[in-house]
């Protein structure tokens, strides 16, 4: 009789108690697409600051790929749970910057998580950002 409490009570443990931890860090692979032209790099961008969306030095990581086709993806690994922004930019003549003309609108391709488009500036984080909780594939079309 005391065998088979103590093996209803392992039993009750094991079913409650999971073996493997809770996952606390997770991939985001970001796959860019309606490039034109393989010339140079696709730099993405990824934010969890707020007060730091689409500036420049305030990426927490940050990726540049070769292009060498219509479409590039990147993974950002072992990221906590929380939300992030994400900017893509085309730096077609791999002079580590986007090109901008004198009223500040990119001359070369970029882009935004949910695939925001700017209206007179760029969208907020709110309105651009990915809450990560699991392993995530986001798709962001480049805007020419």
């Amino acid at each position: 009789m005391r065998s088979i409490i103590l093996l209803l009570l392992s039993y009750a443990f094991l079913s409650f108690c999971p073996l493997e931890p809770s996952r606390k860090e997770f991939d985001l692979t970001v796959k860019v697409t309606g490039i034109v032209g393989t010339k140079g790099y696709i730099e993405f961008g990824l934010f969890d600051d707020p007060d730091k969306y689409a500036t420049v030095g305030g990426t927490c990581r940050k990726i540049r790929k070769a292009t060498s086709g219509s479409e590039v993806t990147a993974t950002f690994h072992n990221l906590p749970e929380k939300k992030y922004g994400v900017c893509i930019y085309h730096d077609e003549n791999s002079n580590n910057k986007c090109d901008k003309n004198f009223f500040g609108i990119p001359t070369e391709g970029y882009g935004f998580s949910n695939n925001k488009k700017p209206v007179l500036s760029v969208p907020s984080f709110e309105d651009c950002c990915i809450k990560l909780s699991s392993d995530r594939l986001i798709s962001i079309k480049v805007l020419y």
